[in-house]
Order: C-alpha cells, then structure tokens, then sequence
C-alpha cells in the first residue's frame, strides 16, 4: 500500500523481501540503523540500500517476454 503521508519513506527489509514477504523496517534513532521486527535483520541505512539492490536482481527480466527459442539454447 502506498504511504500518503509526506514524510521519510519506509524501508522494506531486504531478507523478508527477497521470501516474497513486504515487511516494513523500524528505526531506532539510539543505535542509528533500521530493524526487522520478524527476522532480525538490521543495519545502517546504507547496508540496507545495499541489500535492497541486491534483491533488484531477482526482478531484473520480469518485464522481459521470452519465447521458446531463448530456452532452446539451454538443451545440450
């Protein structure tokens, strides 16, 4: 769901994420980094962004069509 408040934007922890679960991530301003409540994920926000982009390659061709000959290639 979309956030319609104007205010910092939520993380989504990367480790939840990459299961296929959407689980926003908690800040704690003490420690300075973020925190996932269900798999204990945490880090500073640069090792989040870091995490998040590793997850972008799972996603990388799903707007690509393939066609049957893009597998074929793979039979030997």
């Amino acid at each position: 769901m979309a956030q319609a408040r104007k205010i910092k934007l939520n993380y989504r922890c990367p480790q939840c994420f990459m299961r296929d679960i959407d689980m926003d991530m908690f800040y704690d301003p003490d420690k300075k980094e973020y925190y996932c409540l269900r798999c204990s994920f945490h880090g500073d926000e640069k090792r989040v962004l870091e995490k998040n982009e590793e997850v972008r390659l799972k996603y990388l061709d799903m707007s690509r069509r393939f066609k049957m000959e893009d597998f074929e290639k793979f039979d030997d």
